[in-house]
């Protein structure tokens, strides 16, 4: 396990205007609201056994499509304006981010377009089905996949929609922490998954302005920590070897220009790093203890907490629970 702190991290030169993240997410709060499910808070005893504190799961996993993901791609879409509408969009993705786009561009009825690798799994395939969306397949890589796709909505031009390197999508992101202050507002840490950034972008720019002495820590796998690598070099960096990782829906790198980097230079107050054995062991905890099945994602994070009890002791912790679309024989072979 790897730690590094927070605040220490030197900080580019690249501006981001935090208000306007905060007002989008301000905005983006009643825009969504008839669309999305307000989650559950579900207080862990076992966890606060263990740390002789408090700790509360906020079950993301209980949301629309099985994660977090349904609240940006839901407010990017209602953001557009009549002419984009019309234009329609188009994006790459094989997992959480693909569900919530798609059943986004249903209910808005904006034409929408996913690209996916050919090799992608049959379940997922048949998921994405379900929704009016057209798919499409290209190459065995879902970098390919994504280059690929960037590539067409401009020769198409048609609107990107990124899985989180986007204001309106950091804003959607962003509505979890207003539920959290709402559910339990005198909390001392959050814990939250980093993939990309939005969402921790999101629940820390909300949660700093509302009450700064609360402390948000982004957890990874130490097989796919971008984020931490990143902030540590106070640039984007990439690992010099992706490994596999139980938290597919958290891997990969981070975009160049990735307004989400900067944000969370501000926002995140700590970094933690688990093991694959540790997110296994988190997810075997959930379905022993609270007879929930959570993703790798949602491992991460608590995993965290797990291996980092005497850190926690005696505080009121909030865990993010940030997916549940956890796939069977992954799962069964965890069990």
């Amino acid at each position: 396990m790897l730690v590094y702190g927070g605040f220490l991290f030197p900080l580019t030169n690249k501006k981001i205007n935090i208000m306007d993240i905060y007002n989008e997410i301000e905005i983006a709060t009643q825009r969504i609201r008839p669309y999305v499910l307000k989650t559950p808070l579900l207080k862990s005893k076992e966890l606060s056994k263990l740390i002789e504190g408090e700790v509360f799961l906020k079950l993301e996993s209980e949301q629309h499509t099985g994660s977090f993901k349904a609240r940006g791609s839901m407010n990017k879409l209602l953001s557009l304006t009549p002419e984009e509408r019309k234009i329609g969009t188009l994006t790459a993705s094989t997992g959480n981010h693909g569900l919530g786009y798609a059943r986004a561009s249903e209910i808005t009825q904006i034409e929408g377009c996913i690209y996916l690798p050919t090799n992608v799994s049959p379940s997922k395939l048949k998921a994405l089905k379900n929704y009016n969306v057209t798919l499409e397949q290209y190459g065995t890589d879902c970098v390919d996949t994504e280059v690929y796709a960037k590539e067409m909505a401009q020769k198409l031009g048609k609107i990107w929609m990124s899985p989180y390197n986007d204001p309106q999508v950091i804003g959607g992101q962003g509505t979890v922490g207003v539920e959290i202050i709402e559910q339990v507002p005198d909390l001392d840490t959050i814990l939250v998954t980093i993939g990309g950034g939005g969402l921790i972008s999101g629940i820390g720019t909300y949660i700093k302005k509302n009450n700064p002495t609360i402390e948000i820590i982004g957890c990874e796998p130490e097989n796919s920590c971008e984020m931490t690598l990143s902030l540590k070099a106070g640039k984007i960096t990439d690992m010099d070897v992706e490994l596999d990782t139980l938290s597919s829906a958290s891997a990969g790198g981070i975009e160049p220009d990735s307004i989400t980097f900067n944000i969370c230079q501000k926002v995140v107050d700590d970094t933690i790093l688990v093991s694959e054995t540790s997110i296994a062991d988190a997810i075997k905890f959930m379905v022993h203890t609270h007879y929930k099945i959570v993703e790798g994602a949602a491992g991460v994070a608590i995993a965290s907490l797990i291996e980092n009890k005497d850190r926690f002791k005696g505080k009121k912790v909030v865990i993010v629970i940030c997916g549940g679309n956890m796939d069977a024989d992954k799962l069964k072979k965890i069990i």
